[in-house]
This record gives structure tokens, sequence and C-alpha cells, in this order.
């Protein structure tokens, strides 16, 4: 069995870790249990560019017990776990291609490691796998049945493809269920960013102003999370929309230009490029606290901060802080390169939101399998029948009972004929 990991020697550890994310996930188990039973993917190649947690192995083994033929490959260079991947290599039998830091060159050759298993089936966290796919190894694309996507950025990616007419394959968009984005983006992104600040910095979040550059469902969930530790949260948005929205939830909006002269930490939840620029570094507070949890390392104008800096001192604390010198009396902290703060500095997002979201992602590939040849090259939503399912075992293991429709009220709703 072929493989990249650290250390097998982590395998103990990660084991550890595996199953205790595992306790937290029934939903999951119960869908294992079912493919363990039924083998509905039974000699299926699947190549999954995922964040290599304790949570992913379990959907991992969730594929192995479906029959799968399984690889894993990072979507992050820094969000291994790599006791994890030793412990899905060696004790499950788990081809894996990850290492935690790993640089660019070996983070491609281990996508291309994934993409030479041969899969027909393959899963996404960024659309990264998808993308090679279509530029360096389309080949290899013909062979694609369909493709998950589970981040906000892979999907617009894909839906920009699919737009423009150069999509090969058929791609089931997992993270716009309402299954994944109402729970795993707001709640898991929510707690998880704040997590990895914290981790990293010590930052007491009472009383800061802290700048949330997004109000979609992740920035919705940390906005949340922010505001209910004490903190002054200012929102700022390019969507009028979710402007109103903030506003409403009683956030202060603003243009970013505006915000960057008051907040005291800035965090990019977009999906987007260049959110922080230049032009807002200026006019930050000394000691300001810079941040991401957008999937990819391009919401925060990096290179722009590094041309301004007089001076670099990397890892001034717990490795994933550096100290940009603007001027002697000038200074602002980049955390973790820019890259997913919650995944470089913390643990991710907690089993129990992702119970939710993996389940989905487990149906949605075999339902992808069912309609093998069926489904149109088009970026699809989530069975609603998948939806439904995941909600109802999440409540029954949350032991929470909801009320049924009577015979008059299905009536009631199927008809046009009663009114006032």
């Amino acid at each position: 069995m072929k493989y990249d990991v650290k250390s097998l020697s982590l395998a103990t550890k990660g084991k550890k870790r595996i199953f205790w994310a595992d306790s937290d996930m029934p939903v999951l188990a119960q869908v294992r249990k079912r493919f363990a039973k039924t083998k509905p993917l039974k000699g299926v190649n699947i190549s999954a560019c995922l964040h290599i947690t304790a949570e992913t192995a379990n959907l991992a083994r969730t594929f192995k017990a479906a029959g799968a033929n399984t690889v894993l490959c990072a979507s992050n260079p820094l969000s291994t776990q790599d006791d994890v991947a030793a412990s899905l290599v060696k004790d499950f039998k788990i081809p894996v291609f990850a290492i935690c830091g790993e640089n660019r060159p070996t983070y491609y050759k281990h996508l291309n490691a994934a993409i030479n298993h041969k899969p027909v089936i393959t899963l996404d966290d960024g659309a990264d796998l998808v993308n090679e796919l279509h530029t360096r190894r389309k080949n290899d694309a013909k062979r694609i049945i369909a493709s998950m996507e589970e981040t906000t950025t892979g999907v617009i990616r894909l839906r920009a493809m699919a737009k423009n007419g150069i999509l090969k394959f058929p791609v089931i968009a997992v993270n716009d269920a309402a299954t994944k984005h109402l729970f795993d983006n707001r709640y898991g992104t929510g707690q998880s960013t704040v997590d990895g600040i914290i981790r990293a910095t010590d930052f007491l979040m009472a009383g800061k102003k802290v700048v949330a550059a997004g109000y979609g469902w992740c920035g919705k969930g940390f906005a949340m999370r922010a505001r209910g530790l004490g903190a002054i949260v200012i929102i700022t948005e390019v969507d009028p929309i979710c402007a109103l929205e903030a506003a409403m939830d009683g956030f202060s909006v603003m243009p970013m230009a505006q915000a960057a002269k008051q907040g005291d930490l800035f965090v990019t939840l977009t999906g987007n490029k260049n959110v922080i620029r230049p032009e807002h570094f200026r006019v930050m507070k000394d000691g300001a606290v810079v941040a991401n949890s957008g999937h990819f390392d391009v919401e925060i104008d990096i290179k722009g901060l590094k041309k301004m800096a007089r001076k670099v001192n990397r890892n001034v604390r717990n490795e994933v802080v550096d100290e940009y010198v603007l001027s002697a009396h000038k200074r602002i902290y980049l955390l973790a390169q820019g890259r997913l703060i919650n995944l470089a500095a913390a643990e991710g997002h907690p089993a129990s939101v992702m119970d939710m979201s993996f389940a989905t992602q487990a149906l949605a590939t075999e339902f992808a399998i069912k309609k093998k040849g069926k489904l149109e090259v088009a970026v699809h939503n989530v069975p609603v029948e998948i939806e439904q399912w995941v909600s109802k075992l999440k409540l029954k293991s949350m032991s929470i009972q909801i009320d049924k429709l009577t015979e008059e009220q299905i009536r009631y709703l199927a008809s046009s004929g009663e009114g006032t």
C-alpha cells in the first residue's frame, strides 16, 4: 500500500482521537452500519481531498465499510492531523497522502497521488482536486461519475465552471445542504474559529472590537460566538441583503476602510480574494490581529502586507503568530500564515456537527453511484430525502421529539379550496 504520512509511530494517538470523535458522530455511525450490510460502494474507487482530521477518518471508515477503495489527500497544507493520518494507514489500511506543513510541491504531488488511484468518485474541500482534473489531468476526468463539494469556496468555483461551460462531470453541492451550511458552517465555523484564535493568541474577546468580513453562514456563526463572549462586533459586506440582515441582527455594518480604523481583531469569512488590503493595514491600530477562516489563503493580501513591513518576526507565539513590523509604532499580527485558523491553530469543527455533514456526504456519494450516467453535467443540490433522514436521526440522537402532521393537516396542506 502506497502512502505518505509524517510517521506511523503516531498511529496509537491518532486511533484514540478517531474513536473519540466517532463517539460523538451517531448519525454517521448509523450510515456506516447500513453500508456494512448492503455494500453500496463495493469496488468503487474514491479519491477524497479533505481536511485529514479525526472526523474525516470516520467518513473514510464509512466508505471502507461500504466496500469502496478510498484514498485521502489533504485539502490544506496546515490542516492535517498527522496522528490521524498515521492511524488511517496503520490501523485501517486506508492510504493517505498528507503531512501537516507540507510545501506547495508536496501538496500537489499528494493531490496527483490521489488522482493516480483512478477514482470514479471524488470528494473535495475547496475544489482543488476537481480543478486538477480539469487542467493538468483532463484524461482522468473522463472516468468521473460525480464529485462532492463541501465548502462555500469550492461551490463558488464549481458554479463558475458550470456557468462557463467547462465543467466536465456532475457535482453535488454538499455545502449547500441545509444539514451542512445551517449547522456546520454556522455553529462549527463559529465555535472553531474562536477556538483557533484564542489558542493562537490568548486573545480576550470581551470588550474588544472584532471585525467579521462577510455575513454568510460562516460569518453569522463567528459573529454570534464573538458577541456571546462580550466582543463589540462589526460586519463588513458587499451583499446588500446580507448587510441588512447583519444590521437587523444588531451588528454595526460599515465598509472595511472604516472598520479597519476601529478593529482589534479582523477575521475574513468570505470565499473571496484580498478582502483586507494594504490601504486597510495602513490605518489599523498597533497590535491589530488578522486571521482568515475562509478556505484558501487569499482573503488577506499577505504579499501586500509583506511589502509594507520593515521586518517580519516569525512564530512569535505558538508557531502560528507572525509579527509584521510596519513602523516603530505599528505592528500587525497575522495568524496561521493567513490559512484556515480553525484547523491551523485548533482542531477544526466539533465532531457532533461534522456528524451531519459527513453523513450527508456519505449518502450523497451513494446517491451519485445509484444515478450513474443519469445526472446531467451541472452542480446539483443534495436530495431532500437525504436531508430529512439525516435531520431525523440527529434529533433522535439528541433525544428530541417533534410533532407529526394530523391527517386533517395533511389534507389541508394539499388542498386549495378552504379559505377564510
